[in-house]
C-alpha cells in the first residue's frame, strides 16, 4: 500500500522540497509520497475526493427530487428513510477521508470532532477517550478511521444500496400522470436493453467528468497546509460543502451555556446543541416526514402517481424552508473567509447569519407558495379558456380581445367548455397543443409527405388565389 494509516512520528525527505526535513505523522508523509512520487497517485487522489463530493451532492438532488414530487409517500417510506441514512454515512466516509492524510486542514476538523464529543453531558469525556484512545489526538485515531473508511462504512453503504434497489425493484418506480397510469399499476420500461444500456452510458458520462475534472481542477492541496500541530489552527478552515452547514450553525450559536447543579456540578457548552441536537434533528425530522405528513392527511392510501410540486404548495414551502437554512448555514460556514475578502465585520457578519436563520426560511415558505399557488390559477385558466393565440380580433364596437384556441369541446356559443386538471402538464404554447404540424420524418430529405398546419380559431383559412394589395383609398 501507498499510504500508511499510522501516527508516529517521521522526517520527509521526499520530492517536496518544501517540507523537507519537516517532522510529521507516517500518514502525512506517505500522502506526500502518493501525490508526488506514484505516478498518477495525484490523479487519483483528486478523482476520489472530486467523486466523494459528487456522490454527496447526486444524494441530495434525488431527495430532493423525491420530496417535492411526493415520491416518498406509501409505500416508498423505508426507501426514503434508507435515502437519509445514506446521506448520514456519506457524511461520515466523507469526514474519516478527508481526515485521513493527518495534514493541518483535517487535523483541524479532528480537534473540532473531539469538541463535540467533549460537549455532550456525561458522556462526553468517556466517548472522546474511547474515539481517540485517550486525550486528543492520541495516537490511534488515524488507524481506526482509516479501517472505518476502507472497509465499515463503505460496507454499510453497499448493504443499504442493495436493499435499497431492490425495494424499487419490487416497488418499482413511480410515474407521472398519464395514458393508463393509475395509483394501483406502474407503467415502465424493460430493464434490458433500453435502460440498462441508458444507465451504463451514464455510468460512463459520469466517470469521464470527474476524470476530467481531477484532471484540470485541483482540490485538496494538502502540501500547503503542512503537518497538524494539536496548538495550531489556521485561518479559513472549511470543511467539504456538505459539512459546511455545520461549521456554520456552530459559528452563529450564541454564547449561552446552561449549568446543571447536580454532584459536582455538570455544563452544557453551545456547542452540544447544534452539532450534537442539530445534526439528530436534521437526520430524525426529515426521516420521519413521510409518516408526518401521510398522518396529518389522514393519507393511507397507495402511491404510484407523483404530483406536480405546484400541486402541493405547503410541501414546497417546507423544502424551500430547508434549503434556504442549509444554504444560510452554509454561507456562514465561510463567514471568516468573506468578512476578510470584502473587507466586512465578522461580528456583523455573524449577525447576518443568525438573523438570517430566522427570517430568510419563512419567507422562502411565503414565496414558494405564493408561486405555487399563482402557477395553479395559470394552470386552471388555460384549462378552463384555452390557450392564448397571440391573435387579436377587433369586435364591430371596436374593442379589442384576443382569441383562445380551446383545449376541448365548445358549448353551443362558442365558449371553450373547462376542463378537469389531470396532475400532468397544461398545453401553454399553440405548438404544444396541435397549433404546428408534427416534424416529419427524415434525415436530410422528407421521406413523407408534410400534413397540413391546422388553422387557428377564429382565422379563417388562407386561400391559394393571388392577394390583392389593400390601398389607402387615396
Amino acid at each position: 500500500l501507498c499510504f500508511d494509516p499510522s501516527m508516529n512520528e517521521v522526517t520527509y525527505n521526499g520530492a517536496y522540497p518544501a517540507l523537507r526535513g519537516i517532522s510529521m505523522s507516517a500518514a502525512y508523509e506517505s500522502t506526500l509520497h502518493l501525490s508526488f512520487e506514484v505516478r498518477g497517485g495525484l490523479f487519483m487522489r483528486q478523482m476520489h475526493h472530486w467523486a466523494a463530493l459528487l456522490f454527496m451532492a447526486s444524494i441530495v438532488i434525488h431527495m430532493a427530487r423525491i420530496f417535492f414530487t411526493g415520491a416518498f409517500r406509501k409505500p416508498r417510506e423505508a426507501n426514503w428513510a434508507i435515502g437519509v441514512i445514506l446521506f448520514l454515512l456519506g457524511f461520515l466516509a466523507g469526514f474519516t477521508g478527508y481526515s485521513l492524510p493527518d495534514d493541518g486542514l483535517s487535523g483541524t476538523g479532528l480537534r473540532i470532532a473531539s469538541a463535540i464529543m467533549l460537549s455532550i453531558p456525561v458522556a462526553g469525556t468517556w466517548i472522546s477517550a474511547s474515539v481517540f484512545g485517550g486525550e486528543f489526538p492520541g495516537h490511534l485515531i488515524i488507524g481506526r478511521f482509516y479501517i472505518a473508511h476502507v472497509l465499515l462504512i463503505p460496507g454499510g453503504l453497499l448493504a443499504l444500496i442493495s436493499v435499497h434497489l431492490g425495494l424499487v425493484f419490487k416497488q418499482k418506480h413511480t410515474q407521472w400522470p398519464g395514458p393508463m397510469r393509475t395509483n394501483t399499476n406502474v407503467v415502465g420500461e424493460r430493464m434490458f436493453p433500453r435502460y440498462a444500456l441508458k444507465q451504463g452510458g451514464f455510468f460512463m458520462s459520469v466517470f469521464g467528468v470527474v476524470a476530467l475534472m481531477a484532471g484540470l481542477f485541483q482540490i485538496n492541496p494538502i502540501w500547503l497546509f503542512g503537518p497538524y500541530r494539536a496548538s495550531e489552527v489556521s485561518s479559513a478552515s472549511q470543511p467539504d460543502w456538505y459539512v459546511m452547514f455545520m461549521d456554520g450553525l456552530v459559528r452563529l450559536m450564541p454564547n449561552w451555556q446552561i449549568y446543571i447543579p447536580i454532584a459536582h456540578g455538570y455544563s452544557i457548552p453551545p456547542l452540544f446543541w447544534p452539532a450534537v441536537v442539530g445534526l439528530g434533528a436534521l437526520t430524525t425530522v426529515p426521516m420521519a416526514y413521510p409518516f408526518i405528513e401521510a398522518r396529518r392527511l389522514k393519507d393511507k392510501r397507495i402511491h404510484n402517481l407523483l404530483e406536480r410540486p405546484r400541486d402541493n404548495p405547503e410541501r414546497v414551502g417546507i423544502g424551500a424552508m430547508a434549503f434556504s437554512f442549509f444554504l444560510v448555514a452554509t454561507i456562514s460556514g465561510g463567514n471568516d473567509v468573506i468578512a476578510d475578502k470584502f473587507h466586512i465585520s465578522l461580528n456583523a457578519m455573524t449577525w447576518a447569519g443568525r438573523i438570517g436563520l430566522l427570517i430568510v426560511p419563512p419567507l422562502a415558505y411565503y414565496i414558494s407558495v405564493r408561486i405555487c399557488l399563482g402557477l395553479q390559477q395559470h394552470d386552471r385558466e388555460v384549462l378552463a379558456h384555452g390557450v392564448e393565440t397571440g391573435i387579436i380580433r377587433r369586435l364591430p364596437n371596436g374593442q379589442f380581445i384576443e382569441i383562445h384556441q380551446p383545449l376541448g369541446p365548445v358549448d353551443d356559443h362558442g365558449h371553450p367548455i373547462p376542463l378537469e386538471y389531470g396532475g400532468w402538464v397544461v398545453p401553454k404554447k399553440m405548438n404544444r397543443a396541435g397549433a404546428l404540424a408534427p416534424a416529419i420524418k427524415g434525415f436530410f430529405f422528407p421521406v413523407e409527405k408534410p400534413a397540413e398546419a391546422p388553422v387557428s380559431p377564429g382565422m379563417p383559412p388562407v386561400s391559394g388565389k393571388k392577394r390583392e394589395e389593400i390601398a389607402s383609398g387615396h
